[in-house]
């Protein structure tokens, strides 16, 4: 589903909570950003992690590494057992050989990868290995969260990367795994905002960031 669609199916909703009409309708204006910028990657990976956030408004805080990923499986969990449909699986299984791989098999969006070139005494290698045999086991056994959650675990640290000028813009070396993140996210994305949508009786909780006259 497009940003168009998505909002046209929002204004639809006469009796969504307030809270998530807001929510969705930032996340649907940042995926609108993002299907603008098909050209530029970085400025399209970083308006969908924005699109993202906007569907579950971490508090700023208690933001940090830990916090942050609790809340993402949590919120992927809630997510997953409302996919009646089986939509994240159809996407997962279809873009497991494409672009789900290519992010799993990226070493340089791993953190341990990085914690190794700090110098911590930490067995990168292994884990990775470990990591990308359980994403094949989810994929294999249907544990659809869990196989999520690497990939945004992936994503997490591509989008630091970013956001803290770890990266340069445009930079040659880096070009694989943010097309690789936009081509994943710029799908997922649109089934979250639905899901959500589909399910506005659910709690999605408060907006930290309330709309104010």
């Amino acid at each position: 589903m497009s940003s168009s669609d998505l909002k046209r199916k929002l204004k639809q909703n006469k009796v969504m909570p307030e809270n998530l009409t807001v929510r969705l309708h930032r996340a649907i204006s940042w995926l609108k950003c993002a299907e603008e910028n098909t050209t530029n990657h970085d400025l399209q990976f970083l308006s969908l992690w924005i699109s993202y956030n906007a569907c579950y408004a971490i508090d700023e805080k208690s933001e940090n590494d830990l916090t942050e990923r609790k809340q993402f499986n949590e919120f992927i969990s809630k997510l997953v057992s409302y996919d009646h449909e089986k939509r994240f699986y159809n996407l997962l299984w279809q873009k497991f050989s494409g672009p789900v791989r290519l992010i799993i098999d990226n070493q340089f969006i791993y953190k341990p990868f990085w914690d190794a070139q700090r110098g911590e005494n930490v067995n990168w290698k292994k884990l990775f290995d470990k990591s990308n045999e359980d994403a094949n086991r989810y994929l294999s056994k249907n544990e659809v969260a869990k196989l999520i959650e690497v990939v945004l675990d992936r994503l997490y640290m591509l989008r630091n990367q970013l956001m803290h000028g770890g990266a340069t813009y445009k930079s040659k070396v880096n070009r694989t795994q943010v097309r690789d993140a936009c081509n994943i996210l710029k799908l997922l994305i649109p089934i979250i905002i639905d899901i959500m949508m589909e399910n506005r009786k659910e709690d999605w909780g408060d907006i930290y960031y309330p709309v104010v006259s």
